[in-house]
């Protein structure tokens, strides 16, 4: 399966995947970036049942890119709202952290398909394999609660930026006479000492958290039944340029700006705070589902170890370039960083409007394919056959739990931390964990500091889920 291009938007987001090892059994992908060929090769076994191995093999240099790209989400949008909760130093010791330990059992499912799966095989398999039944239902039931958690983020993200959208053209022509203080916005700590525009009341017909979700229904219902969703991947460009984009968007802003680190010294973080960064991260750093899939691609498997950590380099330098520079560039208050950054411009900053636009016409083609893999994964889960009837009540199920939480609770930066502890604790720290315990037992290598060691990792998980509960708002 080729990866050298994949939808890196949501990572976090997040956007799981699943493929099948044979006729009767199909894995699920967790949470890590959609990539549009596993997309096809998905469609493909799923419906027509058949499975081809594929036998074309990848360099180092595509395989490391391939990694790179795939876990490279929409974090990208929230790393500095992310860095700001957790304070700058206690944010580069975190990010460093989580992308070592995120590798380091990624590399485990590495090891432990070497000795009891194969090239085909996928997380839930060797769940089966070496731990039974239940733990393979555990890693589809999370996976299912992950890609709902992933329909939601694109959900409120096409919100948002068809909102300010619309009205940066609406505004076009009228923007050339209002004179505005400031391109950048607080709006969540609105402050006399703020030089920042009046925002306009919305109308009862066009609101962010009000109308605009149900309109958002409207555009994407239709392609939510297509009946080939092949036609949605020829948009997969778009996901690297989008990545692109940010980061050049980030560091013409930070160069702008210059450096403002006056409150760096002065402002003090909670440290149960932190845990906002590591939910996120948990979900920033998964591609634990699929890493099989991408791994055995490579045509020099002795090599895995080291092209896979080069990549989780690449995905840390990335993250906290974009999160630390804007963190310390951002000339207001540090607490006004908002966990979507393109929320803290005003709407007529042409760079922000282009950017909003780029990634609209990018999410609403990545959407039905979120949203084709948790209508697959649901039905194999659901005692019924597959009927027309049955994909449209699917679809409209999904779309009204994203509408409400739209309306409700728009946050992706909580959802985003939420879902990548609760995907961490099983599909990151847990389930490696156990099956590495399971793999040593039967090889005859289990000793007790390995089996503390690897419980000491599931608890880090727990307790990462459990802080998520005591976050100040």
């Amino acid at each position: 399966m080729s990866r050298a291009e994949a939808e890196p938007l949501l990572q976090g987001a997040v956007t799981p995947t699943y493929r099948a090892v044979s006729v009767e059994s199909i894995d699920s992908l967790g949470p890590a970036e959609l990539s549009s060929d596993a997309v096809l090769e998905t469609f493909n076994k799923t419906f027509e049942k058949t499975f081809k191995p594929d036998t074309k093999k990848q360099s180092s240099l595509v395989t490391i890119f391939s990694v790179w790209n795939t876990i490279m989400g929409s974090s990208l949008l929230t790393m500095a709202w992310g860095v700001e909760r957790a304070g700058l130093p206690a944010a580069l010791v975190l990010v460093a952290f989580m992308a070592a330990l995120c590798l380091y059992t990624a590399y485990v499912l590495l090891r432990v398909n070497k000795h009891h799966g194969s090239d085909s095989c996928e997380v839930p398999a060797l769940c089966r394999t070496l731990l039974g039944q239940w733990a393979e239902v555990v890693a589809h039931i999370f996976s299912l609660l992950v890609l709902l958690g992933a329909n939601i983020v694109y959900w409120i993200l096409i919100t948002n930026f068809l909102y300010f959208t619309v009205n940066y053209f609406v505004d076009l022509n009228s923007s050339n006479e209002t004179i505005y203080n400031t391109s950048l916005l607080c709006p969540r700590h609105l402050n006399e000492s703020l030089l920042i525009a009046e925002p306009e009341a919305d109308s009862a017909y066009w609101g962010l958290h009000t109308t605009v979700p149900i309109y958002v229904a409207l555009i994407v219902f239709p392609l939510l039944n297509f009946k080939n969703v092949s036609f949605f991947t020829k948009f997969n460009s778009l996901g690297t340029l989008s990545v692109a984009y940010l980061l050049i968007f980030v560091l013409v802003k930070g160069y702008a700006w210059g450096i403002h680190i006056g409150e760096l010294f002065t402002q003090t973080h909670a440290i149960r705070n932190a845990a906002v960064l590591s939910g996120m991260l948990a979900l920033s750093f998964y591609i634990h589902n699929i890493i099989i899939t991408i791994m055995s691609n490579n045509a020099r498997q002795d090599k895995n170890g080291r092209d896979l950590t080069i990549a989780f380099l690449l995905v840390t330098v990335t993250y906290t370039l974009v999160g630390a520079v804007f963190y310390i560039c951002f000339p207001l208050a540090k607490s006004c960083i908002e966990d979507n950054l393109l929320n803290n411009f005003e709407m007529h900053d042409v760079m922000t409007a282009v950017a909003r636009m780029l990634l609209l016409f990018q999410v609403v083609t990545v959407y039905p394919l979120v949203a084709f893999m948790l209508r697959s994964e649901a039905i194999l889960l659901l005692p019924f056959k597959e009927t027309r009837g049955l994909t449209i009540i699917i679809n409209i199920s999904i779309m009204a739990m994203c509408i409400l939480v739209a309306c409700f609770c728009p946050s992706i930066g909580t959802i985003i931390r939420y879902t990548g502890a609760v995907s961490g604790l099983v599909h990151i720290f847990a389930l490696p964990s156990l099956l590495q315990i399971r793999s040593l037992q039967f090889r005859g290598k289990l000793t007790w500091w390995k089996t503390v060691f690897y419980c000491s990792i599931m608890v880090f998980g727990a307790v990462n889920l459990l802080m998520q509960f005591f976050i100040d708002e």
